[in-house]
């Protein structure tokens, strides 16, 4: 891998991480285009992602830095006031949420560690898995879209909500599905405005790219698969930086747009994959 192939991918991570169109699937084919993906590295190249995703949860740590202060504080606040009055008390909004984005990392968490190997494979790298993971979230996005109501602000989730959305991010373990697209879509099927829906998206990928990216830190010995610390520390700096950029960017757009641009996205890249497999230009 070379420094310019490093700051790529780390430019396509930090702008498909957080818009509904799977950074896995687009970082997998650009490690493909690049000639960086075999069935002797396909756990190395995992990993690699894994910790590059830290760029990204540094860009969503600091753009929702305020609301995670205020969180802690209140969460803190309201179990020491139960502790003192020895009763239930009323929890604070800030409390519930953060409370919320716990519960829904449960199922991600439970999936990541049951079926490890499975996602480390090169099945999870297969080409036309993407593709149909790409077109089948699209159907259900835009399913979402027709049949939600877009009317539940943020402060009216409930914890069943979240425990749907948290099932939903599980999903996202397919390559192709993407983070932000099945929570999102959950997140509509919920009835939570577009802008809520992508809010709570980002907060509840704190904990679940944390314990990911901070595990595969942890087996790095000298670089990933001879991908090189350099590369790796480059990448991931480029996606905190395009990251925070493209926060910023979709939940300003999510406020007055549908998600219709992204389903179409979708929809085309799949099909385009899955006629360049059947024509055998790239592989199965």
């Amino acid at each position: 891998m070379s420094l310019f192939e490093a700051i790529v991918l780390g430019i396509v991570q930090g702008l498909t991480e957080f818009l509904p169109i799977s950074s896995s699937a687009h970082l997998t084919l650009t490690g493909r285009l690049f000639g960086l993906i075999n069935p002797e590295t396909s756990e190395s190249w995992t990993a690699f992602m894994a910790v590059m995703q830290i760029g990204t949860l540094g860009a969503v740590v600091v753009y929702f830095f305020k609301d995670l202060t205020t969180m802690t504080q209140s969460l803190w606040n309201d179990v020491r006031s139960y502790r003192t009055h020895g009763k239930a008390t009323t929890y604070s909004f800030p409390s519930k949420l953060a409370f919320f984005i716990v519960l829904g990392t449960i199922p991600m968490a439970i999936i990541g560690v049951l079926f490890s190997k499975a996602i480390h494979s090169m099945l999870t790298k297969s080409t036309t898995v993407i593709a149909s993971s790409l077109i089948g979230l699209a159907l259900l996005l835009w399913l979402a879209e027709k049949i939600a109501t877009h009317k539940k602000p943020l402060e009216k989730i409930s914890w069943l909500d979240a425990l749907i959305i948290g099932a939903a991010q599980a999903m996202a373990l397919i390559p192709g599905s993407s983070r932000s697209g099945t929570t999102l879509t959950a997140g509509l099927f919920v009835n939570l405005t577009r802008e809520a829906a992508a809010r709570f998206s980002f907060l509840l990928s704190i904990p679940a790219v944390a314990a990911s990216g901070v595990y595969e830190l942890s087996k790095v010995h000298g670089g990933i698969g001879g991908f090189g610390i350099g590369n790796l520390v480059a990448a991931t700096v480029v996606s905190g930086i395009v990251g925070y950029a493209a926060i910023a960017w979709l939940l300003k757009f999510l406020a007055t747009n549908t998600t219709f641009s992204f389903i179409v996205y979708r929809i085309a890249l799949g099909i385009l994959l899955l006629v360049l497999v059947g024509q055998g230009f790239v592989q199965f």
